[in-house]
């Protein structure tokens, strides 16, 4: 159910009864925490009984109250201000190892990903990425710093490979200004999504290139510019943005392209490591 809750949740309230008044009530005005209570503590929070939470839910067309909170995680993900992002996770990690927590949920972004990715569309942008003419990569804000990584790797393999994380429109539209058929672009973007980006992403369509998506769900704005579309697990952790399952995804987009260009890789980094040895780039191991 892609509508957004609030929306149905005032649709549908004339036929509430007391107790779902209640329970609509509080989610309209603190949905930032509603999201993340289980129905009983939702249901004590407001005065009512589990049960009636999730008869609420499936008032709402719902299949039970855990799709319910998953709509609602998925509608605030691009709602909250950082700083009500701050606040929802002080609640949560309150009685928590931090590090412990942070990195376990982490880690199970990752296997969600895995479990969830399409193939096709994965092989689909290795193929494309190898026979483009030329290969831009866009990524604005958080997202910035995936875009530098993949293009740092992009860059030693291919001769064609544009980075672009200009926030500036000016500066955004010149760079792409001779995008056009046989080019592939990457576009990424994670909630808060870049509205920056998904113009960027309707210009380069309406030139005739080839956009691969990497965003978190089918539900990204960016999602239906793409071509090609990678969904990668990217839940916040209080103000900052968890990227390491796209991260992981672009570790295995690199290592791909570099195995179908295997020879070529070779004989790059070959010549690569005798200029980083005469140029002193890394720093020598002691004997």
């Amino acid at each position: 159910m892609n509508t957004d809750i609030i929306a149905r949740i005032r649709a549908a309230q004339g036929d509430f009864s007391r107790s779902q008044r209640v329970i609509a009530a509080y989610i309209s005005e603190h949905y930032d925490k509603a999201a993340f209570m289980t129905a009983k503590k939702l249901g004590g929070v407001v005065g009512v009984s589990e049960s009636t939470v999730v008869r609420f839910a499936m008032k709402l067309g719902y299949d039970g109250y855990p799709a319910l909170q998953t709509g609602l995680q998925d509608m605030i993900r691009n709602r909250l201000t950082a700083v009500q992002r701050l606040e929802v996770t002080s609640t949560q990690l309150s009685d928590r190892n931090i590090l412990h927590a942070v990195m376990t949920d982490d880690m199970e972004k990752i296997a969600a990903t895995l479990a969830s990715v399409d193939q096709d569309a994965f092989n689909n942008a290795v193929r494309e990425t190898i026979a483009a003419r030329r290969v831009y990569i866009l990524g604005m804000r958080s997202s910035a710093g995936l875009a530098s990584f993949l293009g740092f790797y992009f860059q030693l393999i291919f001769e064609n490979v544009r980075i672009i994380t200009t926030n500036s429109a000016n500066e955004l539209y010149e760079q792409l200004f001779h995008v056009g058929e046989g080019d592939i672009v990457y576009g990424i973007s994670f909630p808060r999504y870049s509205r920056g980006t998904v113009r960027a992403l309707k210009f380069v369509k309406s030139r005739g290139a080839h956009v691969v998506a990497v965003t978190d769900s089918s539900r990204s704005p960016i999602a239906e510019y793409a071509d090609y579309a990678l969904y990668a697990r990217s839940d916040m952790a209080s103000f900052v943005d968890s990227l390491v399952a796209p991260l992981s995804l672009f570790n295995a987009l690199i290592i791909a392209v570099g195995m179908r260009k295997k020879e070529d890789v070779t004989r790059i980094f070959s010549q690569l490591e005798h200029i980083w040895d005469e140029y002193g780039v890394y720093e020598r191991n002691p004997e």
